[in-house]
């Protein structure tokens, strides 16, 4: 079978990039060495620019799980340029269409069903979906929005002057334009390439599947370290809307943390989150057909997997009260009935109905656990 054309372009950027990065960058470490504001500048921009593609590219522009101040609008897509990943529309039209068709070899951009070099960074190099580069179509929301618009007809202006104007102007400030740009511009643009592409092959190969395996997302709390909060990507695959990736509270996910910080100031609106009750209930599915399986493998099997579908019965059941009664709270403090009667026998059946949710949670982990043990 003929292999497509090479993307030129897209060899050179990679190829010249990472020897400059693993070749000259160590060569003037070690002949000049680089200052502490060279290498602090490396760092602050390699959050903005690696967080200018999961807040702005992915969770803004892609899925539309927040609403952004034009400001903000601004500083993400020039961010998204200076990490030299192709211009909003076209990162979005492929995550999109990767979302639709996850996993499957002729229409996902970047299966990871065709191995980790493929989805890494081999799916660029080669012409393999020619069409991509002009339907947009499924971006029509995006083609509106005069931000997305005004980057993507000036993008390559956009790249240059940020990748090269704002590392040689603060390496002027600094007395070192040359160190400045090796490490805040070159090095610091490689080390954002690889980290966000992790999210499209490691993070489809190494981890847990907690929500579901239906595709081959993993949720990874050491990949979510270097990938700016996205290695929850089990999570993100079965709930993209939800602008979080990282749900509990001491999950890293630092672009959580800034969209949540701007809401604070009035910089962005309407964060998006997928009730409570879906996400538990995702979990416990995945949980029982996990445990189900490893059932059948036991002698007294058919015993087992009839008290497994007894307990996950009932504690769905035990789920349903609970988020009815938390739902009829909420909506009572509200309609500001905090001191009323109805109000506080509402929340006495809330406390006691999470109770009993809780005390059944346990009892169904402690099935779940002791079959998988034991499998």
């Amino acid at each position: 079978m003929k292999k497509p054309p090479l993307l030129i372009t897209n060899i050179l950027v990679f190829v010249i990039t990472g020897l400059i990065a693993f070749v000259a960058v160590p060569i003037e470490a070690f002949v000049n060495g680089f200052d502490t504001a060279e290498i602090l500048t490396c760092i602050a921009l390699f959050y903005f620019t690696g967080m200018s593609i999961t807040a702005g590219y992915h969770r803004l522009w892609s899925h539309k799980t927040y609403e952004a101040n034009i400001v903000v609008r601004v500083i993400l897509a020039i961010g998204g340029a200076m990490a030299l990943q192709n211009s909003i529309l076209h990162w979005a039209s492929d995550h999109r269409i990767h979302h639709r068709h996850v996993d499957d070899n002729d229409r996902d951009p970047y299966s990871a069903k065709k191995g980790f070099w493929y989805s890494h960074i081999g799916w660029m190099l080669r012409e393999y979906q020619a069409h991509r580069y002009s339907d947009y179509s499924n971006c029509r929301d995006l083609q509106r929005d005069p931000v997305v618009m005004w980057q993507h007809k000036h993008y390559l202006t956009i790249v240059l002057a940020s990748n090269f104007g704002i590392p040689m102007f603060l390496g002027w400030l600094n007395g070192d334009v040359l160190g400045m740009l090796l490490l805040a511009g070159v090095f610091r643009l490689v080390a954002v390439h690889h980290v966000t592409f992790f999210i499209n092959s490691l993070a489809h190969i190494w981890g847990k599947q907690p929500y579901t395996d239906q595709n081959t997302a993993r949720d990874n709390g050491i990949l979510a370290f270097f990938t700016f909060g996205e290695g929850y990507h089990n999570f993100h695959h079965i709930f993209e809307y939800d602008y979080r990736n990282g749900i509990k509270w001491w999950q890293f996910d630092p672009t959580k943390w800034l969209i949540r910080g701007l809401s604070y100031v009035g910089l962005t609106k309407n964060l998006r989150r997928c009730p409570e009750e879906r996400i538990e209930k995702a979990k416990v599915e995945m949980q029982m057909r996990t445990a189900t399986e490893k059932a059948s493998c036991l002698p007294n099997a058919e015993e087992l997997v009839v008290t497994l579908q007894q307990e996950y019965d009932l504690l769905l059941q035990r789920m349903a009260e609970y988020y009815d009664a938390k739902k009829a709270l909420m909506n009572a403090k509200k309609a500001q009935l905090k001191q009323s009667y109805e109000t506080l026998e509402l929340n006495y059946r809330y406390k006691e109905l999470k109770q009993n949710f809780l005390l059944q949670k346990q009892k169904w982990l402690d099935v779940h656990h002791l079959t998988v043990k034991f499998a």
